[in-house]
């Protein structure tokens, strides 16, 4: 019988070793099994903590059985296996030592553990944001309050409601009691406790008795008359108490139609700040971040794919992960590729993009795929930063043919181009263009790329 922690990290030590030993690729075995260990056993199962969502998906659809048997040859009996994230673990943990009792409001609220200011990634699109978050988190209640942040779907809201969370929690003021609830949850909550089907404890009472409120999505409240109310007077009671409110909208204060005017009105008191839309830079570092924190190398994706990812998705940042996700599923999942080019990058999402022609239709990264092919190297190294003759050459023709034929900003090619200065993109078009008025070549291989273009 297996019991004691040190018989545990044993068996699972020496189970790691059977299964890197079974799969032969330590990159693969380091990405799925780096930082794993069995957190209990429970009856005939035991539970297997991983550090990403994408770990946990892996070893349950395609290494079930090697994990399994490994098990099996150490133990000698048929245990079941079930993979968690850690980051969930220790949300649990902390949610059922959080308090002596069991709470009648909001069962479900949790702080996410893994949505913190470090994985935040800012840029010009979002610093002010980020910036009052911390601020607002460094000294809740102190200072701006409430914060109102606003911007559309998808760019981040929800991340720095958590971050604030978090910061709270493990920085500023450890112990402290931080409640994070979506507008449709609090309706919910409202409903069942006018029913009476909660009389327990006041509603309005529990809310209040938060050092620090976190509410996601306020436009939603609008036209419900009753749970404004209560809303209002949970507002008033924790501003009057000093107690910290972060709110999230999709527009801010003064165009929430639907919401009492006296709401509207201290919405404004404090400090509003609006999240833009991100810009191309940003998106490539996020999705940077993003598969470097699914435990992948980012030596695999070329490029090119980081850069269509970033030009496509640039306006939601829930849909630019969700792509990502799809990319890295679809490719070791069902291509098992090591290296993802732009036509994976393409074919991966092509289901989920609403379009038949991203393939076919002209663009910058299908211009820089062409460039690239037609001189036997790889989008990287075009819009990497290699000056050798060969490279530097195919790169001043991309750069020419993206300008020339779809018009875009000498600012953007820049950016499509690894952040080059607009100067710098100018004197190399004006070069390509120059030189195409002599150099046979060159005009022959302009010729030839616009063909395989179809332009």
């Amino acid at each position: 019988m297996i019991s004691s922690i040190s018989e545990i990290t044993q068996l699972w030590d020496r189970a790691l070793k059977k299964i890197e030993e079974r799969l032969g690729d330590k990159l693969l075995f380091d990405s799925f099994f780096s930082g794993s260990y069995i957190y209990e056993i429970k009856g005939d199962t035991i539970v297997v903590a991983v550090n990403t969502t994408l770990g946990a998906v892996m070893i349950k659809s395609r290494y079930y059985d090697i994990v399994s048997e490994a098990i099996y040859e150490l133990t000698e009996s048929n245990f079941k296996l079930d993979f968690v994230l850690e980051s969930d673990i220790q949300s649990n943990k902390q949610i059922s030592t959080s308090a002596g009792k069991q709470y009648p409001y909001f069962q479900d609220a949790v702080i996410n553990q893994s949505l913190t200011f470090e994985n935040f990634v800012v840029g010009d699109f979002n610093r002010e944001a980020s910036q009052a978050a911390l601020m607002i988190a460094s000294k809740p209640g102190m200072m701006f309050n409430p914060l109102f942040i606003y911007s559309n779907s998808g760019l981040g809201k929800t991340h720095l409601l958590h971050a604030i969370g978090n910061y709270v929690q493990k920085v500023s003021k450890p112990g402290a009691k931080v409640l994070y609830i979506q507008a449709m949850e609090f309706i919910d909550e409202y409903v069942k406790y006018v029913r009476g089907e909660k009389d327990s404890e006041s509603l309005k009472d529990y809310v209040s008795s938060y050092d620090v409120l976190l509410f996601d999505d306020v436009q939603l409240l609008a036209e419900k008359v009753r749970t404004e109310e209560m809303f209002f007077s949970i507002f008033e009671n924790m501003s009057n108490h000093g107690k910290q409110i972060v709110i999230t909208s999709d527009r801010q204060p003064s165009e929430l139609s639907g919401l009492e005017e006296r709401l509207v009105t201290r919405f404004s008191r404090g400090l509003t700040v609006k999240i833009n839309e991100p810009d191309k830079n940003t998106c490539v570092e996020i999705l940077r971040k993003k598969i470097t924190a699914n435990g992948l190398d980012l030596s695999r994706f070329d490029d090119a794919v980081l850069v269509f990812f970033a030009d496509k998705y640039s306006t939601n940042l829930r849909e630019l992960e969700g792509a990502l996700n799809r990319l890295i599923f679809y490719t070791i999942n069902m291509k098992h590729i090591d290296y993802v080019t732009l036509d994976d990058a393409v074919e991966a999402v092509g289901s989920i993009s609403g379009s038949k022609t991203i393939a076919t239709e002209l663009n910058e990264t299908k211009i820089i795929n062409v460039v690239a092919d037609y001189y036997n190297l790889v989008p990287s190294q075009l819009t990497g930063k290699i000056r050798t003759g060969q490279i530097a050459l195919a790169r001043h023709i991309a750069m020419y043919l993206i300008r020339n034929k779809l018009d875009v900003s000498l600012k953007k090619i820049g950016v499509i181009f690894g952040g080059k200065d607009h100067t710098t993109v100018m004197s190399a078009i004006t070069k390509v263009d120059k030189e195409l008025k002599t150099d046979e070549d060159l005009k022959t291989a302009v010729a030839e790329l616009e063909k395989r273009l179809k332009l």
